[in-house]
């Protein structure tokens, strides 16, 4: 079946073509580097990437463009309320996200592009803007004039009156219209600011995503996504901006996953269910945290639990008990995945239904008797899992990856062996303290045929 994608920008799930057959390009909102990505910064990210892989799938070229955010109020807040320098503060907030992504097994994008490497960019597009009459510069400030364009509005359906409250507009007396918004501000000697007609400054958050997508993708281009919370105001004032601009399309798809909540509850500091990736990360693994997000559809808002975490884990441990029991056979030439998991993928990102085909998958697997289907049960439930970002690791690893802390695997190999001796000379009480300490600490056994084999919990 063909690719079929919810378009915010049309509210109907559309087919998908590229705008060049062959190729497609996406544009994703990357973080805004001052602090560890937390949850609901995470899925976004897994999202695209599981959109990424499907492309790679289905198209010979696919250009993944997703930014950095390294010029920001919140930044430079950070850097003011701690002491650290700027550049200190991007570089080692950015590698921290490069890890904890990785460690959910997201792909890296085709180009990641920063603002602060973009501002020649951004400063011609905002002349091009004035030079149309879509903006004016005011007090050192250029603004966007939210009159000038006329289908203003269209990606959110918000009426002005309701955008001005989602917005919480500065009121300013430099302003023509309380819509208006910020494309260039003025930046004091202490902030971070470059050279440019209007004075010194620093570019508004709105104009970094369209100069950066232009000059890696061009006027205009496939797929642009992000989080709900995006819709408006930044992916409204996108719109207007680029196309006001450039004078031609922008984004022809606008996909928005839904928002993340926390045990029934707004995520928030206060409430004491504030997340980081990395908190989460030092409890479970990341495949785990990834499959969670993925059981909700992407559309829709997701809520995270420790259940949910928990079942996501226990699915996993049976994905891998199957594969770990063919560890053995060779699955080449069976590395294409079913229809079955590509039709729920190609209809708008239905990964609840794609992780259901999996546990089928298994299913197969563990019936087949003979080497040839074992083997293509094997291929179809990897390719399957891959299209998904899961089941990546060796089988042996995963059980014995766990959570962090416990005792060390040689230590573990020992302990069996000492087990082993202990059952050899009848001494069960012996082995069953062994057991029952090793279990203590996280490490289960399993006795079969050929030995003790054993897994972290």
């Amino acid at each position: 079946m063909p690719l079929v994608l919810y378009n915010t920008l049309t509210r109907t799930k559309d087919v998908f073509e590229p705008l060049v057959p062959g190729h497609v390009g996406m544009y994703v909102c990357g973080p805004t580097v001052y602090d560890r990505a937390h949850i609901g910064n995470a899925r976004p990210v897994i999202v695209f990437d599981v959109l990424y892989r499907l492309l790679k799938s289905l198209y010979p070229s696919v250009r993944y463009v997703r930014n950095i955010t390294d010029v920001d109020d919140k930044i430079n807040q950070r850097a003011k309320d701690s002491g650290e320098p700027i550049s200190a503060i991007t570089e080692r907030t950015t590698r921290m996200f490069h890890e904890d992504i990785g460690a959910l097994n997201c792909l890296p994008p085709d180009v990641e592009p920063r603002a602060t490497a973009h501002i020649t960019q951004m400063i011609a597009m905002i002349e091009r803007l004035i030079a149309k009459g879509h903006a004016y510069a005011a007090e050192g400030h250029v603004l966007f004039a939210v009159g000038s364009m006329g289908n203003y509005g269209k990606l959110s359906g918000r009426s002005s009156d309701e955008m001005i409250a989602g917005a919480r507009v500065e009121v300013a007396p430099y302003k023509k219209d309380a819509g208006d918004f910020v494309l260039w501000k003025p930046s004091s000697p202490d902030l971070p600011g470059w050279e440019s007609p209007w004075g010194r400054g620093r570019p508004g958050w709105h104009i970094e995503c369209s100069a950066m997508s232009l000059e890696h993708l061009g006027e205009t281009f496939d797929i642009h996504g992000g989080g709900q919370d995006l819709v408006f105001p930044h992916h409204e004032n996108e719109i207007a901006q680029s196309t006001c601009a450039n004078g031609a399309p922008f984004a022809r798809v606008w996909l928005h996953n839904g928002w993340l909540m926390v045990e029934g509850e707004k995520m928030s500091k206060s409430l004491g269910n504030f997340f980081t990736v990395r908190d989460l990360l030092d409890k479970a693994p990341g495949e785990a945290i990834r499959l969670a997000m993925l059981t909700t559809h992407y559309h829709q808002p997701f809520d995270w639990t420790n259940d949910g975490l928990k079942q996501a884990k226990a699915t996993l441990d049976r994905l891998y008990t199957a594969l770990r029991g063919v560890a053995d056979i060779d699955a080449n030439g069976y590395d294409e995945a079913p229809i079955e998991v590509l039709a729920a993928l190609e209809d708008d990102l239905n990964t609840p239904l794609a992780i259901s085909h999996l546990h089928e998958l298994v299913g197969a697997l563990n019936k087949a008797t003979h080497l040839e289907d074992k083997a293509r049960a094997k291929g179809r439930l990897l390719a399957s899992g891959h299209l998904l970002g899961l089941l990546h690791q060796d089988p042996e690893a995963w059980f014995k990856g766990g959570a962090a802390g416990g005792p060390a695997d040689d230590e573990i190999d020992a302990l069996i062996v000492a087990r082993a001796e202990a059952r050899k000379a009848k001494n069960f009480a012996e082995s069953d303290r062994i057991r029952n300490a090793l279990l203590d600490q996280g490490v289960v056994l399993e006795d079969g045929p050929s030995g003790t084999s054993w897994k972290r919990a």
